[in-house]
């Protein structure tokens, strides 16, 4: 049994190219798991073990891999920084205690850095803040703390200060101890001596660390007292009180070093040890009933409790398909029984392994706290719970975001169509954010996702992992339909053939419902003119309708249909002949209520050098965007703005050629808007052309 108050479950989260999987490689080696460093930019390093991401030098899935730092136990995860990976980031979230938010001394806080870090708000991970790169031209740590407040609204509590800066950063001083860490040259982790501060940084520090003691005796009302009538509180004390303030996120303590160069990450590691929470000191997760909703009741981090656990990722590799499971209450044997409780089905678990990156240990036991991987799980998808089968319960569930684009594809040969449906179905399996249709009437397979560069990487992994070859048709659009006006109407379902007929009459109001509301149906007939057992299958027939809009076949949203009347006939009316009037009804009325077409709305987030600011705006407006906000940075300004997707394909060809390949930019879904006139029609005609060909 180990003692849980030695666990960290951390995730290191942050902007692409900010260090993340760098900073990963140092823990490693630090912690004696790897003997060797491998560098991301040589495509060489532990985590991102994965062709396309050796490659292309980004994370595109989480690594879990798990270390030791003085006697505690790290279960540390390296998170994708695109955005069209956040997925990968935020199902990692919700099972961490804590984190280390990494930004680049000169980039400071990007586009990607402000997603991730409302994504640990929303899941309430403490974390630290760690300023790296701080060895590269234009690094300014203070700089970077400043924008951690005014962008982030984050509350930084500067631990310890660079010495030099750029070229001349050679480590630095820890505030609570007034003590200088110095490396030398070698490049090597351990060769460091500690030295007294520099003459030259005495007041600084001194200045610092009175403001790093007012902020933490503010945890404690007594040693505020102390400190006001002028004692001073040992370096113990401050500890406490700085690792209660990070657990309620009152404030996150910030550090600064170089991952690449070595300096600084020792610091790190104690403050992970000394601040960020064990998995019983964070509020446990609450449990579910069968229709969602919290019974009050929570996974309470313990090994004497009953077993609980969550799949937060399924992945498939050479020895079988994975499932990564984060174990809240209860201990796990080799040979266990467990209760899906989201299927309801057992399994009994074969093996169990711990992580290291692309290694693994065979364990034979597992406890509450730990994050293990169980090999050759069946029927177990991203978001189900695990449990015992005697006592079953159901863990908040994860949401995940809907995909807003979309990619025709098939096999170059029909010899692949079976070898590529059994890999998309294992693909889809691991990223709930990447879906898949068939179109009924082409028989072509419809991928969906967040993005180009997400379906790009699909395709890419199709190919070279699973050797299908695939004719890649363009992008789409996920447009949908709605409704702007009320409309009152009536229609009847009369239908004679011999023997009894059909018969159903119903008279409604179609209007336009809340933004979001999906379609709303209720009835208010009174006495008998519809009987009450016709009343669903009317529902029926309308809400099945929903799916394909009058306009161009796309999906209908925010329609709220009320039954008034109708009438029945004693022999031919039925639940058939009512559901078919419902049907019926809603492709006669939705024209008359004004159909319109709606198109998704990106938030765009795009960094720009000072000299080229015009150029973008002026592309962003070209391109329908509307400017929400203008942010200058030391290096460039931000913009954000709100966009249609239509209009964004190809965009970061365009932003490279424009800014001579220094401009970054990120986007998200926000919300569907109306389509103007003329793109409207445009959509309808490219539809019915389509259609056409058929």
């Amino acid at each position: 049994m180990t003692d849980l108050s030695k666990y960290r479950n951390i995730g290191i989260f942050a902007h692409v190219d900010a260090g993340k999987t760098t900073t990963t490689e140092r823990i490693l080696k630090l912690t004696g798991q790897i003997h060797k460093t491998g560098e991301v930019h040589d495509g060489e390093s532990t985590t991102d073990f994965m062709e396309q991401e050796a490659e292309r030098g980004i994370t595109i899935q989480s690594a879990a891999v798990s270390c030791f730092w003085k006697d505690h136990r790290f279960n540390v995860i390296d998170t994708p920084g695109h955005v069209d990976f956040t997925v990968e980031v935020y199902r990692s979230l919700k099972v961490l205690d804590g984190g280390i938010g990494v930004f680049c001394g000169s980039g400071g806080v990007e586009p990607q850095s402000e997603t991730n870090w409302r994504y640990a708000n929303e899941s309430e991970v403490a974390r630290i803040i760690f300023v790296n790169k701080l060895d590269r031209m234009g690094a300014d740590f203070f700089r970077v703390v400043k924008q951690t407040q005014d962008v982030l609204g984050a509350n930084p509590l500067v631990m310890v200060l660079p010495i030099g800066i750029e070229d001349d950063f050679v480590g630095v001083v820890d505030l609570l101890t007034r003590k200088a860490y110095v490396w030398d040259d070698s490049g090597l982790p351990e060769n460091y001596e500690i030295t007294d501060v520099p003459a030259d940084m005495v007041d600084q520090v001194e200045e610092y660390r009175e403001m790093l003691v007012e902020t933490a005796v503010e945890q404690d009302d007594d040693l505020m007292e102390a400190y006001m009538e002028g004692e001073e509180p040992t370096i113990e004390q401050l500890k406490v009180c700085i690792r209660k303030g990070t657990r309620t996120m009152d404030f996150f303590p910030a550090f600064c070093g170089s991952a690449f160069k070595n300096k600084g990450m020792q610091l790190i590691l104690d403050a992970v040890v000394d601040y960020l929470p064990s998995p019983t000191e964070v509020d446990p997760q609450p449990l579910m009933n069968e229709e969602g909703e919290e019974t009050g009741e929570h996974a309470i981090v313990s090994v004497d409790e009953t077993f609980k656990a969550l799949a937060f990722k399924i992945m498939d590799d050479r020895f079988g398909a994975l499932t990564f499971v984060r174990i809240y209450s209860g201990k796990l044997n080799k040979g266990d029984t467990i209760l899906n409780s989201f299927t309801g089905k057992t399994e009994r678990v074969g093996r169990m392994v711990e992580m290291q990156a692309n290694d693994r240990n065979e364990l034979t036991y597992a406890q509450a706290g730990d994050i293990i991987a169980i090999v050759g799980m069946k029927n177990v998808q991203t978001g189900h719970t695990l449990c015992d089968p005697k006592h079953p319960v159901t863990l908040e569930p994860m949401v995940f975001p809907v995909p807003v684009i979309s990619i025709a594809v098939t096999p170059k040969d029909k010899g692949s169509t079976e070898k590529m449906g059994i890999a998309i179905g294992k693909m889809v399996a691991e990223d709930p954010s990447f879906q898949v249709e068939t179109d009924e009437e082409t028989g072509e397979t419809i991928l969906k996702g967040m993005g180009e560069l997400h379906l790009d990487i699909k395709v890419d992994i199709l190919r070279r992992t699973y050797g299908v070859d695939l004719t890649v048709g363009q992008p789409q659009v996920a447009y949908r339909e709605t409704i702007t006006q009320p409309v009152e109407d009536s229609y009847t379902h009369k239908k004679q053939s011999g023997g009894s007929g059909q018969f159903g009459k119903i008279d409604y109001v179609m209007k336009p419902g809340e933004v979001g509301s999906g379609f709303a149906f209720k009835s208010s007939v009174v006495g008998g003119n519809v009987p009450k057992e016709f009343w669903p299958a009317i529902e029926k027939g309308f809400k099945g309708m929903m799916d394909t809009g009058v306009l161009a076949g796309f999906p209908v949203l925010d329609v709220e249909i009320e039954l008034l009347d109708g009438g029945f006939h004693a022999v031919d009316s039925s639940a058939v002949a009512f559901e078919i009037a419902a049907k019926g009804a809603f492709r006669q009325s939705m024209p008359k209520a004004g159909a319109q077409l709606l198109e998704p709305i990106m938030a765009v987030d795009v960094f720009t050098p000072d000299d080229h600011v015009g150029d973008v705006i002026g592309d962003l407006n070209r391109r329908r965007g509307m400017i929400k906000d203008q942010m200058a940075g030391v290096t460039g300004v931000r913009v954000k703005a709100d966009i249609p997707l239509s209009e964004m394909f190809g965009y970061i060809g365009s932003l490279r050629t424009m800014t001579s390949g220094r401009g970054q930019f990120s986007m998200e879904f926000s919300h569907y808007a109306p389509c103007p006139m003329n793109v409207a029609e445009q959509v309808i005609a490219d539809v019915k052309e389509a259609n056409a060909k058929k």
